[in-house]
């Protein structure tokens, strides 16, 4: 008797993006920061991870789904004047000589993350910090009010 063994399904690059969020934001529970996935900014750029922590510091972790979708990226920089501190968040096979030395490095799967490379920090100006703690608050609340009241309207 033979058995057939059917050929694994390929994973897609936005299963991947939600698996690497979901670890990302895992770790920076652990760690003590609040994150929120899919945050617009006021440039009209979208941060995969938006996270706060308890000194109201600002971090954006752009994830990368493979070497494709990090070549083709060059919107990058514009995240850096809206965080304190900006990672890249990759998979443990990412050539992370890839990644530049002027941003933090975290290597992520579906369960936890890990900070190979800390994020040189960049203070944010006290008018915008405010606006981005509002935002986030509103963004977060929001979220929740649509998961608990399904029939909502907005």
């Amino acid at each position: 008797m033979q058995i057939e063994v059917a050929p694994s399904p390929e994973i897609t690059r936005p299963e991947i993006t939600l698996r690497l969020c979901r670890g990302v934001r895992r770790a920076l529970t652990d760690w003590g920061w609040s994150s929120v996935t899919e945050f617009w900014l006021a440039n009209g750029r979208r941060a995969d991870v938006f996270a706060i922590d308890p000194a109201g510091r600002v971090a954006i972790v752009e994830v990368k789904s493979g070497l494709e979708d990090f070549r083709t990226d060059a919107k990058w920089p514009e995240y850096r004047e809206w965080c304190d501190e900006f990672y890249f968040a990759v998979e443990p096979d990412f050539p992370h000589a890839l990644i530049p030395d002027e941003v933090g490095l975290i290597i992520a799967d579906g369960f936890a993350a890990e900070i190979v490379r800390a994020s040189p920090e960049t203070k944010l100006a006290p008018a915008r910090r405010k606006s981005l703690l509002l935002g986030f608050a509103m963004h977060a609340a929001g979220r929740l009010h649509r998961l608990e009241d399904p029939m909502l309207r907005g």
